[in-house]
């Protein structure tokens, strides 16, 4: 039964929020997942917990993976323009119980971590 409390959670996030796509939503989920695996771990965190900042490397990092010279596009797509839209979307999520914050987690933790034209516009890599 958890699963359709998730799905009714997340249908009230996308009527109350709905500047941004069920995949949107998925993305940063699935870049918090990323994170985790490939940055606090590495860093040696004892819990699983990232902060904004980590986070939002982590979504870039991911972007740049699953989406290579198009991340930027894709993102902007999906009304991603700054990290301050990251931080948007993960208290969206925080305030629907779709993903845990710390009391200290703020929205200015993700304010304007990175320029998005800084570090998405990659010029592609042709291996022959």
């Amino acid at each position: 039964m958890k699963t359709t409390k998730t799905a009714e959670r997340f249908e009230s996030l996308l009527r109350k929020h709905n500047q941004y796509s069920p995949e949107t939503y998925n993305f940063i989920d699935e870049s918090l997942d990323y994170t985790i695996k490939n940055i606090a771990e590495k860093e040696k965190s004892r819990n699983k917990y990232v902060t904004g900042q980590q986070l939002s490397e982590g979504a870039r990092l991911y972007a740049i993976e699953q989406f290579g010279c198009l991340a930027r596009t894709v993102l902007n797509d999906w009304g991603i323009h700054t990290t301050n839209d990251i931080g948007e979307i993960v208290f969206n999520l925080t305030e629907h119980d779709l993903m845990g914050k710390q009391k200290t987690d703020t929205k200015e933790d993700f304010n304007s971590l990175y320029d998005f034209k800084e570090v998405f516009d990659l010029v592609p890599l042709f291996i022959y």
